[in-house]
């Protein structure tokens, strides 16, 4: 089951359209573009809406003959629709349901060409004329549907990524293919359906991971009532975004849309065990004791109640991880990154952070003993800043 329908009759992952003025143009620029969609990593179920080959009979209108006879061209169009599609009626309902009452010529009409000879087309000078006195036939293939798009004509290009690619790679490798190949003036291809929804998704995602970092540094600037120890806790999460990306491989996941609201979890899980860290080595540091002591001391007692945290929330990660049937893929995508990023970058945030507290400490210690050295400077020499006034006059 596709996670959101990517509209039109294609539950395909990865959906391109390419459009047109000319049919035999665009299938020549689609046929190549296909080849070019087959060859990309990771691609499967390439396939066309384009069907060639098609057995078909031309109608040619004499447009001439038809305006001498008073035929109109609508009459000449519904009169082949009846014969071959069936033109709505009536409609009858049933059940809640309902349904529309076609009518159309019998099955051996549809299939003979020589049926044709007795349909007629009203006129507006008299009788109806013969349907065969206005038109030419013609026989030839073609394809077995003709879809537009704006107006033009289009060819929808559908695949569907292996398992371990991300669709949202395929699409941007494509895009940059058919960027290659130039195409002729006139013909444009651009994501359409589902593909499309990805762009857009990935793109609003990369903001909403700029403004959550934003939020989080403000809120956890007003909690601390500091700039820098903020710094100290979100400066960890980057670490894990490798870690992230390994988990993806390991679980042979791709990266889309579900990922990636797994990433904005385990950013919070990771926040969470900075801010234990942090805050109990500035309650230390408050009663007196020395910095590095208070960070070792403190990154000991807030061990227990990390790993606790930490294992309860892959324990309970693990279900979505191994669930099966309708929908399950959504669900590992999720947690496959939650599980694999939190417990491989565990360790290293459980080191990162004190490393990060010492070091911001001391660039602002460094950057207090610079103000105040200038400080000091500017008393010993009796001077005082001022602002030049400009130039005098008069």
């Amino acid at each position: 089951m596709p996670a959101f329908e990517g509209g039109g009759n294609s539950n395909a992952q990865v959906n391109y359209t390419i459009t047109g003025p000319d049919l035999q143009g665009l299938t020549q620029v689609s046929l190549r573009a296909l080849e070019t969609l087959k060859k990309i990593h990771g691609v499967v179920d390439a396939d066309t809406t384009l069907i060639l080959g098609k057995p078909e009979v031309a109608l040619d209108i004499d447009r001439e003959r038809a305006g001498d006879l008073g035929v109109q061209v609508q009459d000449i169009s519904e009169a082949m629709q009846l014969l071959v599609g069936g033109l709505r009626v009536s409609d009858y309902e049933e059940l809640g349901n309902q349904y529309d009452v076609r009518m159309r010529a019998d099955p051996s009409y549809r299939a003979n060409i020589d049926a044709l000879g007795l349909l007629t087309v009203p006129s507006s000078h008299g009788p109806p004329v013969p349907l065969l006195d206005v038109v030419h036939l013609s026989t030839s293939t073609g394809p077995s549907q003709i879809n537009r798009l704006n107006r033009q004509r289009q060819v929808t290009l559908t695949a569907n990524p292996a398992p371990g690619v991300g669709a949202g790679e395929i699409v941007a490798a494509f895009g940059q293919a058919l960027a290659d190949m130039h195409l002729p003036a006139g013909y444009d291809a651009k994501p359409s359906g589902l593909s499309r929804e990805i762009g857009r998704t990935f793109k609003n995602f990369m903001i909403a991971f700029v403004l959550s970092f934003i939020f989080m540094f403000l809120i956890l600037a007003a909690q601390f009532e500091s700039w820098v120890h903020p710094i100290t806790i979100l400066v960890a999460l980057p670490l894990t975004i490798p870690f992230a990306f390994a988990s993806l491989a390991l679980f042979h996941q791709g990266l889309d849309i579900f990922s990636m609201l797994g990433l904005l979890v385990l950013f919070g899980v990771v926040k969470k065990n900075g801010i234990l860290q942090v805050d109990h080595t500035n309650t230390l540091r408050a009663h007196g004791m020395a910095r590095d002591e208070a960070i070792v001391i403190g990154s000991r007692d807030r061990l227990r109640p990390i790993l606790m945290t930490t294992l309860a929330f892959v324990a309970g990660m693990i279900p979505l991880l191994a669930s099966k049937g309708i929908g399950a893929g959504f669900n590992q995508d999720t947690a496959g990154v939650v599980v694999g990023g939190q417990s491989l970058s565990l360790v290293l945030t459980l080191f990162a952070t004190p490393v990060i507290y010492s070091f911001m400490d001391d660039l602002q210690q460094w950057f207090r003993k610079v103000v105040t050295h200038r400080a000091h400077g500017s008393e010993a020499t009796g001077l005082t800043p001022v602002v030049d006034p400009g130039p005098v006059t008069g």
